[in-house]
């Protein structure tokens, strides 16, 4: 089956409940109505619910059946500001907390961890600093992971060609440590959507051949990220072309087994992650689904500002895939 087939078979009638913060968004409410309609997801979307619908009406959607919160209505604020002090753990007051629910990305990020649904999607209209910011002060990251990273799934073609890219979204320059944690993540985040693990370390330099710096940072993070899942492949440092073509990758390192095979490509830094997906989107004709927020306790995720109604909607197809790993 095409990738986004399987994803919605697992979800179907799941009663997935996943919150919208920017309910007033077209973008968004035009993903919401179809996603309830196919019975994905049980959207909750943010916002005056007069507003809302006088949006939905002009575009001809009908949001009768779909749940609304008004933030500044809400029943239960006492008991979400009182749990937002108890987790930031007195770096915030009662009068604080009470400001910071105010925004509906707080506000959101507030219901996941209460467990009042069971994922996020933002970003259409606000930074990902706007949607990640919560997330990381109220969510937190799993144990064993000190950073969340963002990780891109680049699909082609017919034939459901598909591979993962990360992080292409958050860390700058991450550590040797750091990196490693990324790695293992987006194994994990592989296997969720059905990409068989087999990751490369990226580099400008193939097992040594270079001495630089980076180069060496990305081998010490290898055996890193191999000491902490050993069931995956995992290997590096690996130029690009040795990890994607067999017979370079048999030439370059012909003692690896992800050389020439990989899957799931993690880059040494920020920059060459995020100019590597667009150049695979632009002059590669692949399609880019993402950001998806890796380590997270609860899945968040960042729509980009440029993003369509589509791309709303499989994002939320995946938030919920997500949010089966913390069943």
């Amino acid at each position: 089956m095409e990738l986004f087939d399987g994803l919605k078979f697992n979800i179907v009638r799941k009663n997935i409940r996943i919150v919208f913060p920017e309910g007033t968004e077209p973008r968004i409410i035009g993903a919401v109505v179809r996603l309830q309609a196919e019975e994905l997801i049980q959207p909750v979307l943010l916002g005056n619910p007069e507003e809302i619908k006088e949006v939905a009406k002009k575009r001809g959607f009908n949001v009768d059946n779909i749940e609304i919160i008004d933030p500044n209505n809400y029943e239960a604020a006492q008991e979400m500001i009182q749990s937002l002090v108890d987790r930031r753990k007195g770096k915030v007051t009662i009068e604080q907390a009470t400001e910071m629910i105010k925004d509906e990305n707080y506000f959101g990020t507030m219901l996941t961890y209460m467990g009042k649904v069971d994922g996020l999607v933002s970003g259409a209209i606000h930074s990902t600093s706007d949607t990640v910011r919560p997330a990381l002060q109220i969510i937190k990251t799993k144990p064993g992971v000190s950073r969340t990273s963002g990780a891109f799934i680049m699909l082609r073609g017919r034939d459901n060609e598909k591979y993962l890219f990360s992080d292409c979204a958050i860390n700058v320059n991450p550590n040797a440590q750091e990196l490693a944690e990324i790695a293992v993540e987006s194994a994990k985040t592989a296997e969720l959507f059905g990409i068989e693990p087999k990751v490369a370390m990226l580099s400008f330099s193939t097992k040594g051949s270079a001495r630089a710096e980076e180069a060496t940072k990305v081998a010490e993070a290898t055996k890193i990220a191999q000491e902490l899942a050993p069931h995956y492949e995992i290997d590096g440092e690996l130029q690009f072309d040795a990890a994607y073509v067999a017979s370079v990758g048999q030439q370059k390192a012909p003692n690896s087994n992800v050389a020439g095979q990989a899957t799931v490509f993690v880059f040494p830094e920020l920059q060459s992650g995020n100019i590597g997906y667009k150049i695979a989107q632009r002059f590669g004709n692949f399609e880019a689904i993402g950001p998806i927020l890796q380590g997270l306790n609860k899945p968040i995720s960042d729509l980009s500002r440029g993003c369509n109604e589509e791309d709303v909607y499989k994002l939320a197809i995946i938030t919920a895939t997500q949010s089966l790993m913390n069943e």
